[in-house]
């Protein structure tokens, strides 16, 4: 599990405040909040980006609230893909692993395996620049799902997709759910697509997080409902 207690964050000049929040393993969590809201940053206080002002994150019972990013066991694929431009696809999927000091052997066999679940193993020597919207998203998909991460967490991660590309994802994501149990933090702005993902949602507003509703009550709410409590 992991448990959020009373968690402050300092990011420049904007705070997160008293955000406690439980996420059961294997569940799925959508955070929905409008632009400014602090999503980002929240995900980047859970993977280690940001010092923690107060608070703590336990995940399976441990203390990581002060552990670095490589110790967490977490990923972040942000919104905008964050790929390496000078390096291939493979190259940026290998990169976690390499950087570990993983064996070559290891971490080339580990990088075929996640070209092929992706379907991506013809661009493999292509750089950032000559892919489409699709093919980035999952070349950071499966580089940050090569370290095998306990937690996923994913920012916007559709947002900038075209509707076939965007099914794609959508129907992997629900793969890797369903079949692997990952636990995963999905930020949007799409309610129907948190609809049709999550386990329940989580609403960040006014800095903190403010409300949160299961599977089914999201079913039975419109996005009207929503989206008047995020303009509150």
């Amino acid at each position: 599990m992991l448990e959020i207690n009373n968690l402050s964050v300092q990011a420049g000049n904007f705070t997160l405040s008293k955000i406690s929040l439980r996420v059961e393993e294997g569940l799925s969590c959508v955070l929905l909040g409008k632009s400014g809201a602090g999503k980002t940053v929240f995900l980047e206080a859970l993977a280690g980006r940001y010092p923690i002002k107060n608070g703590s994150i336990s995940w399976k019972g441990t203390d990581i609230t002060f552990l670095p990013p490589e110790q967490r066991h977490i990923s972040l694929v942000y919104q905008d893909y964050a790929l390496f431009p000078r390096m291939t696809v493979a190259e940026n999927i290998a990169f976690p692993l390499k950087s570990a000091g993983k064996k070559k052997s290891f971490y080339k066999d580990q990088t075929e395996k996640m070209l092929s679940v992706f379907a991506i193993t013809h661009i493999k020597d292509q750089y950032p620049k000559t892919l489409s919207g699709g093919e980035k998203q999952r070349t950071a998909l499966a580089r940050a799902l090569i370290t095998e991460p306990e937690l996923l967490l994913l920012d916007e991660p559709m947002s900038a997709l075209d509707c076939v590309s965007k099914e794609k994802v959508k129907a992997f994501l629900t793969l890797l759910h369903q079949s692997c149990k990952t636990t995963i933090i999905q930020v949007t702005h799409d309610f129907e697509e948190a609809q049709n993902f999550a386990d329940f949602v989580a609403v960040l507003q006014n800095k903190t997080l403010s409300q949160k509703y299961d599977k089914n009550i999201l079913m039975s709410m419109k996005k009207e409902d929503i989206y008047a409590l995020l303009d509150q």
